[in-house]
C-alpha cells in the first residue's frame, strides 16, 4: 500500500507540474488525430470542412472571450468569412485567401457600425484581430492541401506542430522547468521545455520532411526550428492574451486541453510559416 501511495502521489505531483489532465489529454488527442488523418487521406474536401469547422468553434471562442472585457463584435459575419476564408483558399489559392480576408473585414467592420459609437476604433480592432488570427492563417492550412501531394504536406506541417508541444511538455515536466522562458506571461513554459521543443521538431521534420516529400535533410531541420519558434511564440501569445481578459482557458469543450483555441494557438500562428517554407524547400510537381 505504501508502495501504491507513493506512485500515486507521484502521478499527482507530475499531474500538477504539468498543468493538466493528463489521461483525458492523451485520449482527446487521439481522437482528434483520427478526425485529422481519416478524411485527409480519403475525402480531401471533407478535411477541409473540418478545418472549416473548427476555425468556426475557435472564433466564437475568442469573440466570447473578447467580450469579458467589455468588446462588441458581430460574430455572424466574423464566423461565416472565417469559416469560407480555408474553403476559398482551397479552391482559388492565395489571392482568393486574401479577397475573403478583406471581404470578412468589410463586412464585420459595417456591421459593427450600426451599433453605437462608443468603443468603436476598439471594437473595429478586435474585430480585425479575430478574423486576421484565426481565419487567414487557417487558409494557409488549407492551402497546404491544394497539392496532389497535399496530405504529406500536411502531416509533416501538423506532425512537426504537435512534437512542440510533446517535446516541450516532455523536456519541461522531466527537467522541473527551472529556467522559465517567460514567467509572466506563462509561468509553466520553461527554456528546458523550449530546447525539448527544438530536438523534437527537428526530428520530425527532418523525417517527414526527406522521407515523404524527398526534401533535404538541413532543409526539415530547418522547418523543424521555425516551427519550433512560430508554436511557442502562438503559444505564449494566447497566453498573454487570457492574462489580460482574466481567464485560464478559452473554453472547456476538450477535456485536458481546454477549449478549440488552447490547441489552434500554436498551430494558427505555425500554418503561415509551414506552408511557405514546406512550398519552397518541396515545390509542387
Amino acid at each position: 500500500m505504501t508502495g501504491v501511495g507513493h506512485a500515486t502521489r507521484e502521478l499527482e505531483v507530475r499531474r500538477v507540474r504539468a498543468g493538466r489532465d493528463l489521461p483525458a489529454a492523451i485520449i482527446v488527442g487521439i481522437v482528434l488525430a483520427l478526425i485529422i488523418i481519416v478524411p485527409l487521406f480519403t475525402v480531401r474536401p471533407l478535411w477541409i470542412a473540418v478545418i472549416c469547422a473548427a476555425v468556426t468553434v475557435g472564433e466564437f471562442e475568442m469573440v466570447r472571450a473578447l467580450r469579458l472585457c467589455g468588446r462588441r463584435i458581430a460574430l455572424a459575419p466574423l464566423a461565416v468569412g472565417t469559416a469560407a476564408m480555408p474553403a476559398v483558399a482551397y479552391l482559388t489559392g492565395t489571392s482568393g485567401l486574401v479577397l475573403a480576408l478583406a471581404a470578412t473585414v468589410v463586412v464585420t467592420t459595417a456591421w459593427r457600425l450600426a451599433y453605437s459609437d462608443q468603443h468603436l476604433l476598439t471594437d473595429m480592432a478586435a474585430g480585425v484581430f479575430c478574423a486576421a488570427y484565426i481565419g487567414l492563417p487557417a487558409g494557409f492550412a488549407a492551402l497546404l492541401t491544394s497539392p496532389p501531394d497535399g496530405p504529406r504536406r500536411v502531416v509533416a506541417f501538423l506532425a512537426t506542430a504537435a512534437a512542440s508541444d510533446i517535446g516541450g511538455y516532455t523536456a519541461g515536466v522531466l527537467s522541473g522547468g527551472r529556467h522559465k522562458l517567460a514567467p509572466t506571461v506563462s509561468p509553466g513554459k520553461s527554456w528546458e521545455g523550449f530546447a525539448g521543443s527544438v530536438v523534437v521538431c527537428v526530428i520530425v521534420a527532418s523525417v517527414s520532411m526527406a522521407w515523404p516529400l524527398h526534401a533535404a535533410l538541413w532543409q526539415g531541420a530547418v522547418l523543424g526550428i521555425a516551427i519550433a519558434c512560430t508554436a511557442t511564440v502562438g503559444d505564449l501569445g494566447e497566453s498573454l492574451l487570457k492574462r489580460d481578459i482574466g481567464i485560464k482557458d478559452m473554453g472547456n469543450l476538450l477535456p485536458g486541453h481546454g477549449g478549440i483555441m488552447d490547441r489552434l494557438d500554436s498551430v494558427l500562428c505555425t500554418a503561415p510559416v509551414a506552408w511557405l517554407l514546406i512550398t519552397a524547400f518541396a515545390p509542387p510537381s
